[in-house]
């Protein structure tokens, strides 16, 4: 089991440490809801540092990358992130990640934790275009620190004007005196904030450093559960839960991120481009429920006239909406909003209807 440079302070705090792929991780603080709340109206951090960081580099680096994500690398810019996912030879998503651009032969794959070593093999046997492929994963703590009092804080650690940073750019700075803090603004919870990746040497200083100065902003460690809830908030993907190998992009409502230039020849590009012009069986939808009952991923999706179309793949209790909300794949032709639907709740089948995500607007 996998340790954070961090994990002591964790359990200084009193969180609950889980297994979380692999790696020993905060689940809970003071509680689930507090911590939900104080991300959405003050400021949170998230110790991350589970998460994937690899570099691909070299001259073949653009080419590889263009070949084997269904976003389109050619519109990424220095200092630009994207939101892409990476693609096998039928469709299937190997994971979703976040493409920083640092130059033409230099950038950053930040990859969900449970997929790091499948990432890095992918893009191993895929490197026709010989280009450099380093996983520093283990070298690197990344806080996320979430809400919108985030820069406010953030800003008293740097000399940087943080203003000036627009949503999916990043910057390198220095930050609570340690230099060469990679600075980017991307966010999985929509209430607004940034993420911050450094060497784990750095790692207590850094946090303390946010604590001290954050105290009179009403600062709180946050952790998974909250994250867990912030993300469904926003409709945001889960991989393992909404996305895996077996389902695509179209399918999952990612149409947006798959671009079909015609100078963009990637996998399985034939397989998607046909199911976004004749459509799919399944989508990925937001539901929320309209009155009692708390959906969980595998319960079951039924129509008005009790007819299965589908199941949940992430479901919990909203604590702004204060609602049980959701997100599942049904037929196609179930998918429309406002569509109304049951989900089977022990035996029970619960009134919701199909709703666009985010649930909640999203705080930039």
């Amino acid at each position: 089991m996998k340790k954070t440079a961090l994990y002591d302070i964790h359990l200084n705090l009193g969180a609950k440490m889980v297994n979380f792929a692999n790696y020993l991780m905060p689940l809970v603080y003071k509680g689930a809801i507090e911590e939900h709340i104080n991300v959405r109206t003050k400021v949170g951090v998230f110790d991350v540092s589970h998460m994937g960081e690899i570099w691909v580099k070299g001259k073949g680096a653009y080419d590889l990358l263009q070949y084997l994500t269904c976003n389109d690398i050619k519109k990424l810019t220095n200092g630009k992130a994207q939101y892409s996912c990476i693609i096998n030879e039928k469709g299937g998503i190997v994971d979703d990640l976040i493409i920083y651009k640092f130059d033409d032969e230099n950038y950053l794959l930040v990859v969900n934790a449970i997929n790091t070593d499948k990432v890095f093999n992918w893009l191993t046997k895929n490197n026709k275009f010989e280009a450099k492929i380093i996983n520093s994963s283990e070298e690197i703590t990344q806080l996320a620190i979430q809400g919108p009092l985030a820069l406010n804080v953030c800003q008293l650690l740097t000399n940087e004007n943080l203003s000036n940073l627009s949503y999916y750019t990043f910057k390198i700075l220095e930050f609570a005196g340690i230099k060469d803090v990679i600075f980017s603004i991307t966010g999985y919870t929509g209430a607004g904030g940034c993420e911050i990746y450094f060497p784990n040497q750095y790692a207590k200083t850094i946090w303390n450093n946010l604590f001290d100065v954050g105290k009179d902003f009403s600062i709180m460690p946050i952790g998974l559960a909250a994250r867990d809830t912030l993300r469904l908030e926003m409709g945001y993907c889960l991989y393992g839960n909404d996305i895996n190998e077996n389902t695509t992009p179209i399918e999952a409502n990612l149409t947006w991120i798959t671009k079909f230039e015609v100078y963009k020849n990637f996998i399985a590009k034939d397989i998607l481009l046909s199911q976004k012009e004749k459509g799919t069986e399944k989508k990925l939808v937001g539901f929320i429920m309209e009155n009692e009952g708390i959906p969980r991923q595998s319960y079951k999706i039924y129509n008005d006239k009790l007819e299965e179309i589908g199941w949940v793949t992430s479901g919990s209790f909203s604590p702004i909406l204060k609602k049980g909300i959701g997100l599942g794949y049904v037929k196609t032709v179930f998918s429309m909003p406002n569509t109304p639907i049951k989900i089977n709740i022990r035996n029970s089948f619960l009134p919701a209807k199909i709703v666009k995500p985010p649930f909640i607007k999203k705080n930039s």
